[in-house]
């Protein structure tokens, strides 16, 4: 026998050789090894010693019945046949170094060692592990030294085994139970000294009688058995012969326990004794017996029935050996039949038989068997410590509190013990369901009973607050919230082992009766079983769960204590532990949303915000092995047994090491495990397929990775699955969630099964297909018609083949290893796709939490597509409208900026050129343009999909709305296209009006310049009196402009009628229009709807009913198209025939967007175009007149009296008129060119300051410039502007962006900076083409005379041409008969110039009227952000919403908050009255409604889409949401009545208690405003 001393040594060589020395003792943790990192994924074989212990706990992990044999170092020489060893000499053999022992371990010397380095929990999951293998199990651990060793209860207590006995073969009942507690014969068996029979092996052989053998306990004769061992001896390991009731196979007819010595007694005495006392009988292996060992055995107690000796009889036996052994046996007085002899003529078979028949035969006489958990006090009696001791505080804990079940029944102690999930939480769960789907309503107003929805939960919210704590359940949140982490999780152990038990015990005749109810079809029977069960299951998921409620109840109350604050913390730090957290109570099919979000919360901020997730679910049919295969994959430990009844679903998080979270892009995996689908014996009742349908839908849809598990044999199971499971799918692809889906098809073992079942693969996606149809029938997407329009489905990639769980018939068949290697591989395959795939759309805790939110909400209404809304959606969305309105505005600025330069180059065109050669320059503009549109159009879509291929703007959300933002790109294109032809052919049209009056204009100057001349000639030879001059010329100039013609009028409402009729042209309408001969009678009175603008039902039918709105729409109509008119008279331009088609085709949209609500005819249209275009020809008549008047030429010839009297005198007198001359010039050429550069770039300088200032937040998008209206509508209060904004709401935005600009330009003068930025820049160009106009060509300066300043102004013009546009006219005339030189004249142009900047700045400074400037502006800013927030101008088609969609082209019309019907004037038919449901309510409830569109049929509010199927009206995001309208119902609804001509509604009594705060704090929430 070895010292004391010297085992430490022995004990750390050991360890240091394996590299295990920093974690003893009992370092290392199961958390630890749970972890994923790089080994995850490694299936390599160990390279070196210090690797083997990790070989050896991967493969264990994974339940890998291999991973005993990786304990040695792969060697290519130990491959050799070394037969020439056989020569050597024994001496050198046994004295030469053996370098190759150094790299191989005795596999009992690596699994005590494991023992020795974990932790308690840890050494837990090894055992259990390595039961589920059908490996022993350490029962007494050897310390350093043998002289102690410790009884290993705590590590047994997990393994649960089933069985089924032979009394219980016909009822096919079975026993599952904690091995350690169950009363089960004892055998152990033991060797001398001198043993050579491997006792190991020939206990495998009994243990496999009959079967294959199973290398339960490891031997001699298995790969690393025969190594010297160093430190496992004194190791005692048990296993369990476990029954199947079958008795053909059945070796024993009760479940046995079976302990195995290692080592031989001597070394081992405690343990020896310890085995000996606690055993039915112990079986001593021998060849002969040692004077020490006759001692020891000679020395035990009552040995007639309890020892049997196993005698290997060797030929040749030394009679020595043979008397020792009778000296023994005549001294124990051993009966014949304890003395089992191991002939060598006797072979295996027959002597297992031997062994099999002796305990047989000894377990007949068992009267009393012992549980090892009831031989603890022996081995404390002997000196052996016991594992668990360590923790009986803890369990003394759990025992006190889980006391009162045996005295009470389980639902009579949940009701007491756990009251918040009692009947009030399943309550409340029907509750909020009911308030999605609005089935019970009654003859309720829809909102009254939605309030009283909310008050009945509202009171039992505050009933659950009220609650107090039970002593017991105050005891368990003390003892979870200690600082000590290893107390509370040996107390939480404790607790569910204590739960576990109780319900293995007390639910098996609930369940087997449930079971025979099943069979009777009964499903009131069946359904009151079911609750039951759930009623009286009871386990630590319980108490979590009240903990859970404890929390989400606790905000009803003022003062929330601090423990209770404390909570989400704590269960944050169990979940980083380990500890899996409820998500779905499935009891009640309700998710505590608070609870969880703050759960999750504190763990993110535990994390330091670091919480990428990628999250893993498996689903299946129940008792398919979907929890096994989680188990399996990650080593986790979800619940497999059948002990309980629990529901829903439950997540696991596992950390991701930092060596590989980047490949992965996550920091955790989250493992959501869920109760079995399609459960066979809840199937018949009657919510069981939504039930599932939910659960699917819910855990789907917050995956990235889903496992389908399908059992093969099953069938039919196997489509109910798949058809949840593809309507999961096929939701999830509409909402823009695209999971990773993954078929697993178990219990395929054929090695040829991958090629055999390619069939079935065909066959499998048939019916993929065939569920999809049908889910996409239910889910009204007809256009979905394969499995692979739902998702991306490889027949090869996406099926996985894994053979059965267990090799042979349980329950002593071990883990099939090809099960473990077929996961292990489906595991790598996961993990290595997802890394090369490099997922994007990776969530944080924060969005994985929004999504859940957003999934639960959806999924608790009937029409999941319909009613899905997330605000990481809306965000996202929200994100990408922002850049697009960015890149929108930039498309529009760089064509807008073109339309202004090809205006000034059509303006600066030759004026003595034909009209022809203008029309070509327009025609090559056109060219130009639709390049310019078709690269920024290409631009946009570029920046489009860079956006897509971003990583941080949750891009896949959106997918969906690709096709939307692509079609705004289109239909942006070709409104800029139509807009920048109608603007090239108006700049045309005006030259061409302009050029007759140019040149009359030219002609008449020329006579007055020719007049003049004469003048100056007669004067000088008449020399009269200088008060004379100004005489003679007043004369000669009343003479000379006399016969100066004017310019003809045009008949501008004859065009008008005519471009009308041009209108009607393709229409039957024209004889109509033959009667209307001018416009002057039409528009002068107020347009009045009759009859006869319907058709169909609503002319015999309620006319009454509908024409008030049909006036009010025909009065929006013509309000919108006379502001249309006004704007464009404000300008200082021509009429021009566009603008008469742009009128016509505005109240085309507005009539064609509302026909299917007012059923309008071709008389209507006809009336309201007349009435229209009548108010449009006296404004644009008065705009044509005041054109003409502006560019009259005897009035343009005036403006230059004064300069050409002042010419004349100055001739006449021969003064200098240089100064003068250059003054005139700047004033009259330069001062207008440079008013009008200024003014041609000021519309986009207004909107870039807009959207660059403090204010561009609420023109960021549509959703935030409506919270901003409607804020600002709330604070003013005023019940007018909340009718003009419902009721007129295009021309509403108009007005209040156009007010919304004067206030931000008269702001610190900004109007005023803004044009002096501009004035500085063209100053300084005109400075500059000065300066360089005073060289020639040939960079000489121009000769200093007269001649030279027509050259200068004409250099002047060519370099300016691209950015003011030089009158000839007045050039001409203030330069007539100038006398200066060039250098002179330029000196004082210099000056003017700068007087002229001075002048203008000073001009600026000063106040002025903003309103006329803006209406003056070519490029109106008002009408550009007008497009950028309005969209296509639709309104929902009950409430009036508009819609907040971008652009004018996308297949949904959508808002985020909708309105009470009534605000949009709908009312009840029979009472009159203004209805105040929402349509947001109506939608989703049984309700019907009629109108014009359903030919006043009445039709369900729930199927709106088949008449209006472009409108997107989802259920409020909260109840909250709508606050703010129904508060403006409430305060405004006597004002509404009276407006709409109805009865005031009969609004809730809840809507009334809105306040001004919680209106504001709708608004917020329904468009996500943080």
């Amino acid at each position: 026998m070895k010292t004391e001393g010297q085992e430490p040594a022995v004990l750390r060589n050991f360890l240091s050789k394996v590299g295990l020395e920093k974690y003893y003792p009992n370092k290392l943790t199961l958390r630890s090894l749970l972890e994923i990192n790089k080994n995850s994924t490694n299936e390599e074989a160990v390279s070196s010693v210090e690797n083997i212990p990790w070989g050896f706990l991967r493969k264990l992990f994974k339940l890998n019945s291999e991973c005993r044999s990786c304990t040695q170092l792969t060697d290519k020489e130990d491959h050799d046949d070394n037969n020439d060893d056989y020569y050597y000499d024994d001496d050198d053999l046994y004295t030469a170094d053996d370098p190759a022992e150094n790299k191989k371990v005795n596999p009992l010397d690596l699994i005590v060692a494991l023992f020795l380095y974990a932790d308690s929990f840890l050494q837990q999951e090894l055992a259990l592990k390595m039961s589920m293998c059908q490996f022993s199990v350490p029962l007494l651990l050897p310390h350093a030294n043998n002289s102690q060793s410790t009884l290993m209860l705590w590590a047994l207590r997990d393994i649960v085994k089933e069985w089924r006995p032979h009394d219980l073969s016909e009822s096919k009942g079975f026993v599952e139970k904690n091995i350690i507690q169950a009363d089960l014969p004892f055998y152990s068996f033991v060797r001398l000294r001198n043993c050579s029979l491997s006792k190991s092996q020939w206990l495998n052989h009994v243990l496999s009688f009959g079967q294959s053998n199973n290398n339960i306990f490891i031997h001699r004769d298995m790969k690393g058995g025969a190594i010297k061992r160093n430190i496992a001896n004194g190791l005692v390991e048990v296993c369990w012969y476990l029954p199947s009731g079958t008795e053909n196979l059945n070796i024993f007819p009760e479940p046995v326990a079976f302990a195995n010595l290692r080592g031989d007694v001597c070394e081992s005495l405690a343990q020896f004794t310890f085995l000996f006392q606690v055993s039915t009988a112990t079986f001593v292996f021998l060849d002969k017996v040692e004077e020490e060992e006759h001692k020891i055995l000679t020395s035990l107690q009552d040995v007639k029935s309890k020892l049997f000796f196993v005698v290997n009889h060797k030929e040749g036996n030394v009679t020595e050996d043979k008397v020792s052994v009778k000296k023994t046996l005549k001294e124990l007085e051993l009966p014949k039949t304890s003395v089992k002899v191991k002939d060598p003529r006797v072979n295996v078979a027959e002597f297992s038989n031997k062994l099999c028949a002796a305990i047989k035969a000894s377990i007949k006489d068992v009267k009393n068997p012992q549980s090892i958990a009831n031989m603890l006090d022996k081995a404390v009696e002997l000196g052996l410590s016991v594992d668990e001791r360590t923790s009986d505080d803890q369990r003394k804990a759990a025992e006190e509190i889980v006391k009162g079940i045996g005295v009470r029944r389980v639902p009579d102690y949940k009701k007491q013990q756990l009251p918040l999930q009692g009947d009030n939480w399943k309550r409340l769960s029907k509750l909020e369901k009911e308030e999605c789907r609005m089935k019970d309503t009654g003859d309720s107003g829809l909102e009254e009973y939605k309030t009283l929805l909310q008050a009945e939960k509202l009171n039992i919210r505050e009933w659950q607050s009220k609650q107090t704590l039970s002593k017991g359940f105050k005891s368990f949140i003390e003892i979870l919230s200690t600082s000590d982490k290893e107390k509370r999780d040996y107390f939480l152990k404790w607790m569910t082992l204590k739960l576990n038990s109780h319900s293995r015990d007390k639910l098996t005749d609930l369940r087997n009766k449930f079971k025979e109810q099943c069979k009777t079809k009964d499903a009131k029977l069946t359904a009151e079983l079911d609750q039951a069960l759930l009623e009286s299951s009871l386990g630590i998921e319980h108490y979590m769960r009240e903990m859970g409620l404890i929390y989400e109840f606790s905000f009803q109350s003022p003062n929330t204590a601090d423990e209770i604050s404390r909570l989400p913390g704590l269960a944050a730090e169990m979940l980083l532990d380990g500890y899996p957290l409820e998500l779905l109570d499935g009891d009640v099919s309700n998710i505590p949303e608070r609870w969880v979000t703050d759960v999750l919360m504190e763990l993110h901020k535990k994390v330091g915000e670091k919480s990428r997730l990628l999250v893993l679910t498996v689903l299946g049919v129940q008792s398919s092995g979907k929890s096994t295969l989680l188990n399996t994959m990650f080593g986790v430990q979800f619940p497999v047994s059948s002990g309980r009844c629990t529901r829903g679903a439950y997540m696991l998080f596992l950390r991701v090491s930092e060596d590989i979270q980047k490949d992965l892009n996550c920091d955790f995996i989250l493992l959501i495990d869920t109760e079995g689908l399609k459960s066979s014996d809840l199937a018949q009742l009657e919510d069981s397929y939504e039930h599932d349908n939910q659960l699917a839908t819910f855990v789907i849809g917050l995956s990235d990775v889903t496992i389908i598990n399908i059992a093969m044999e099953n069938s039919t199971e196997m489509k109910d699955i798949l058809q949840i499971a593809t309507h999961a799918f096929l939701r999830m692809k509409e909402i823009g969630k695209k999971p990773v889906c993954h078929f697993v098809h178990q219990n395929v073992s054929a090695v040829s099964a991958h090629t055999k079942n390619l069939t079935d693969r065909k066959h499998l996606l048939d019916q993929l297909n065939e569920m999809t149809q049908i889910a996409a029938e239910m889910e009204k997407k007809p256009g979905i018609k394969a499995f692979s329009d739902v998702l991306d489905y490889d027949i090869e990639k996406n099926n996985w083949n894994i053979p059965g769980l267990w090799h042979g018939t349980p329950p002593m068949a071990p883990v099939n290893t090809g099960y473990s290697e077929a996961v292990a591989s489906l595991k790598k395959n996961l993990l290595e796709t997802w890394k090369e795939d490099k997922h994007d759309g990776v969530s944080q805790i924060p969005e994985f939490l929004e999504w859940m939110k957003s999934l639960w909400k959806a999924v608790k209404f009937e029409n999941f597509i319909f009613s899905f809304r997330n605000t990481l959606v809306a965000h996202a969305y929200d994100n990408l409208d922002k850049e697009f309105s960015e890149w929108e505005w930039e498309f529009r600025k760089e064509i807008l900026s073109w339309q202004t330069a090809a205006e000034l180059e059509i303006k600066n065109a030759d004026n003595e050129s034909q009209v022809e050669i203008w029309n070509e320059l327009v025609e090559s503009k056109k060219s130009e343009v639709l390049k310019k549109i078709a690269a920024q159009q290409n631009i946009m879509k570029e920046k489009l999909t860079n956006y897509y291929k971003r990583k941080d703007t949750r891009v896949h959300l959106i997918e969906k709305y690709k096709v939307d933002f692509l079609k705004r790109i289109n239909s942006l294109a070709n409104e800029v296209e139509h807009s920048a032809y109608i603007y090239l052919d108006n700049a045309l049209k005006l030259k061409i009006g302009l050029k007759e009056a140019q040149d009359i204009q030219r002609k008449s100057r020329g006579v007055i310049e020719e007049r003049v001349m004469k003048l100056l000639s007669h004067c000088k030879n008449t020399t009269p009196p200088e008060e004379r001059l100004t005489h003679e010329f007043e004369n000669m100039w009343a003479e000379a402009t006399k016969n100066i013609p004017h310019l003809p009028e045009r008949d501008i409402p004859a065009r008008i009628l005519e471009q009308l009729r041009k209108h009607f042209s393709n229409q039957n309408v024209n004889e109509k229009l033959q009667n209307v001969n001018n416009l002057k009678k039409c528009g002068l009175g107020k347009f009045k709807t009759t009859r006869d603008h319907t058709d169909g039902l609503l002319k015999k039918v309620k006319y009454w009913w509908v024409s008030g709105d049909l006036q009010s729409f025909a009065d929006r109509v013509i309000e919108i198209s006379t502001q249309f008119v006004l704007d464009k008279t404000k300008t200082n331009g021509d009429y021009h025939d566009s603008f008469t088609k742009e009128l016509l085709e505005k109240i085309d949209e507005k009539i064609e967007q509302n026909y299917k609500q007012y059923k309008t005819n071709s008389q209507f249209e006809i009336d309201l175009k007349l009435h229209i275009c009548g108010i449009a020809s006296r404004e644009f008549l008065k705009m044509h007149r005041k054109f003409m008047s502006n560019n009259n030429p005897r009035s343009q010839l005036e403006k230059y009296k004064n300069q050409y009297l002042l010419d004349f005198i100055d001739l006449y007198k021969q003064r200098d008129d240089c100064q003068r001359k250059a003054n005139d010039f700047v004033r009259l050429c330069v001062k207008p060119a440079v008013e009008e550069y200024i003014s041609r770039s000021l519309g986009i300088d207004i909107v870039d300051q807009i959207l660059t200032s403090c204010h561009s937040a609420e023109y960021s998008s549509r959703s935030f410039f409506q919270y901003n209206i409607q804020g600002e509508l709330l604070q003013k209060g005023e019940f007018e502007n909340f009718l003009k904004y419902i009721c007129t709401y295009e021309i509403y935005v108009k007005d209040w962006i156009f007010q919304h600009i004067l206030q931000n330009m008269s702001e610190d003068k900004t109007l005023g900076k803004l044009k002096s930025k501009n004035l500085q820049v063209i100053v300084n160009k005109i400075t500059e083409a000065t300066e360089q106009a005073l060289k020639g060509e040939d960079g000489v300066l121009l000769p200093d005379n007269k001649e030279s300043i027509t050259k200068l102004i004409n250099n002047m013009r060519k370099y300016l041409i691209k950015d003011i546009s030089m009158s000839e006219e007045p050039e001409k005339a203030t330069l007539f008969q100038i006398q200066s030189t060039c250098r002179p004249f330029t000196k004082s142009l210099f000056k003017a110039l700068g007087e002229l900047k001075e002048q203008l700045q000073n001009q600026f400074s000063n106040s002025e009227d903003i309103t006329e400037t803006l209406n003056k502006l070519p490029i109106k800013p008002q009408d550009e952000l007008f497009k950028r927030v309005f969209g296509c101008g639709q309104q929902c088609p009950f409430c009036k919403v508009p819609c907040e969609a971008g652009g004018k082209d996308h297949d949904k019309h959508h808002a985020a908050v909708h309105r009470p019907q009534g605000l949009g004037s709908y009312r009840d038919e029979d009472t009159e009255k203004l209805v105040e449901t929402l349509c947001t309510t109506d939608v989703h409830s049984d309700r019907l409604f009629q109108n014009a569109v359903t030919k006043q049929e009445w039709h369900p509010y729930k199927d709106y889409m088949q008449y209006y199927p472009d409108w997107l009206i989802p259920p409020d995001n909260t109840i909250e949401a709508s606050d703010y309208w129904k508060y403006v119902l409430v305060q405004y609804n006597e004002q509404f009545a009276v407006e709409y001509k109805a009865k005031p509604a009969d609004v809730p009594k809840a809507w009334r208690s809105i306040t001004k705060e919680q209106e504001l704090k709708g608004l917020k929430d329904a468009f996500n405003i943080k």
